[in-house]
């Protein structure tokens, strides 16, 4: 499956991505939010369906995934992104929400959108409501991160109507 966005191209992760995408959460800013990770983790990203790479002019750049709770009375997805460091603040990272977003509400029939930064990860925000998501709340020692100490994390979310 190829998702276009305006600048990037979402598909499903191959084995040729695990180099780029295990360079991308060794990067200091990156592993500091999502923890180390090990080649044969990120090849387990290979046959996921909910995991797509992020691609720009074909180069994979970082990946986003979703996850569902289809219980008719909850039924919406979350969405996770990380993308290389060094396009950081490029409105690249928008785009991917944005694609993956429409593809979430428009194809399977989401409503609603969740995302769940670290409360201080202030640029992916700021990415994050340039898509329309809303600040909902701050969740309280949400996160153990790699550092072993638990961080606050900020709940957002996306009406279908909120998308930009």
């Amino acid at each position: 499956m190829i998702l276009d966005g305006d600048r990037v191209v979402l598909r499903h992760v191959r084995a040729d991505d695990i180099p780029a995408l295990s360079a991308i959460l060794r990067e200091p800013e990156v592993a500091r939010r999502w923890g180390p990770f090990d080649d044969a983790e990120v090849a387990g990203f290979v046959g996921q369906g909910c995991v797509f790479a992020v691609t720009l002019d074909g180069e994979t750049i970082g990946a986003i995934q979703y996850e569902e709770d289809e219980d008719p009375m909850y039924r919406r997805a979350g969405i996770d992104i990380f993308l290389s460091t060094s396009l950081h603040r490029k409105g690249l990272g928008s785009d991917a929400i944005r694609t993956l977003a429409r593809f979430l509400i428009e194809q399977l029939h989401h409503h609603r959108l969740t995302i769940d930064p670290a409360a201080d990860n202030v640029t992916a925000i700021h990415a994050y409501e340039r898509v329309g998501f809303r600040k909902v709340g701050v969740m309280r020692r949400y996160e153990r991160g790699p550092d072993g100490v638990w961080h606050d994390g900020l709940l957002m979310d996306l009406l279908a109507e909120d998308l930009i």
